[in-house]
Order: C-alpha cells, then structure tokens, then sequence
C-alpha cells in the first residue's frame, strides 16, 4: 500500500477555482484502478494550503494514474492556480517503526 501525500499552495483568489476543479475530478480519481482511498486537506492556519491524501494499492497504480489522461487534464488545470511549487510524497507502512 503507497500512501501519496502532495502539499499545494494556492493563490487565495484562486482557492475556489481549485475546489471547483477538485469537486469535478474528484469521483474520476477515486474509481480510478489502484486507488483505495482519496481525500482533501485543508491546513488549520492557511486556507490557501491544501493537502491531497490518497492510498493505493501499489507504486504501479500511482504511475499509471500519474501517466494518464485523467491526471494531465486535472493537473494542467490546478498548476496555474499555485502560489508555490506543490511538493510530494510517497511513503509507505512501516512496522518497524510502530
């Protein structure tokens, strides 16, 4: 299980313009093949931060997702309305860790 963390910062203008792409996209990138979870995070200080969270099942299915269609329409869409460079991050459980 990958659990795929991307930090985004937004121009404050164009905060709702993200979260009609979102709402729009949202349903698409959950029935998507992989993806076991997906949800939106907003940071408690800056509304203009957001946080997407998603599982799924393997690094193959992120890479296929991030390859398809789907991803380059939503991000060709979401990338101009940043204010900052979004960041990312892969990980996964470790039971070592607990």
């Amino acid at each position: 299980m990958i659990n795929r963390i991307v930090k985004m910062t937004f121009r404050e203008e164009e905060l709702d313009n993200f979260l009609q792409v979102f709402d729009a996209s949202k349903d698409k990138i959950r029935n998507f093949p992989g993806v076991k979870h997906l949800e939106l995070l907003q940071d408690v200080k800056h509304k203009n931060v957001l946080f997407t969270y998603s599982l799924w099942e393997s690094e193959e299915d992120l890479d296929n997702y991030r390859h398809s269609e789907l991803f380059k329409n939503t991000w060709a869409k979401t990338k101009p309305l940043f204010s900052e460079k979004a960041q990312a991050w892969s990980t996964k459980s470790s039971h070592r860790l607990a």
